[in-house]
């Protein structure tokens, strides 16, 4: 197996972000214990060493992802590098490779049961005639006052002031 990508600035930037985390926390102590110091420099000096050991799990979090997805793309690029059936001498050279035990990963439900959760409410279809009217007339009253405030903004285009 190869030898594992080096990512210096990757590296530098996690030292540099763990340590400015743990610097801040260290100043919001120092307000906190301070004359004006309050309650929330207190949450802020606990809560900046939470982020700087974040930003420590997240790369290697990174980097065993990364790992795997390396590992997973092994076994098909062997497989297609892999010598024929008659080569016999070739394959008994070579060691056999052989993908490094995993836990399964667990299956995670993707779709919501059926019933868990509640229907959603049905739109109300009204055929009543006299609510059709009215909604018609509130309709014809809305476009007249639209066009009304179009007008009186001077938006309305007029053929005798064309520019031409």
């Amino acid at each position: 197996m190869s030898a594992p990508h080096r990512r210096p600035a990757l590296i530098i930037f996690v030292i540099v972000a763990f340590v400015a985390c743990l610097g801040l926390g260290w100043w919001q102590w120092g307000r906190f214990e301070s004359g004006s110091g309050t309650g929330q420099n207190l949450g802020y000096a606990l809560q900046w060493p939470l982020f700087a050991g974040f930003v420590v799990w997240a790369y290697f979090r990174f980097v065993r992802l990364e790992q795997e997805a390396r590992e997973d793309s092994a076994p098909e690029a062997a497989a297609d590098s892999a010598p024929a059936v008659g080569d016999s001498a070739a394959s008994a050279a070579e060691p056999v490779v052989t993908p490094r035990a995993r836990r399964p990963k667990p299956v995670v439900a993707r779709e919501i049961p059926a019933g868990l959760l509640p229907e959603r409410p049905k739109s109300a279809t009204n055929d009543d005639p006299q609510v059709a009217e009215y909604n018609k007339y509130l309709a014809e009253l809305h476009a007249g006052d639209l066009d009304q405030q179009i007008t009186d903004a001077g938006l309305r285009n007029h053929p005798e002031r064309s520019a031409g």
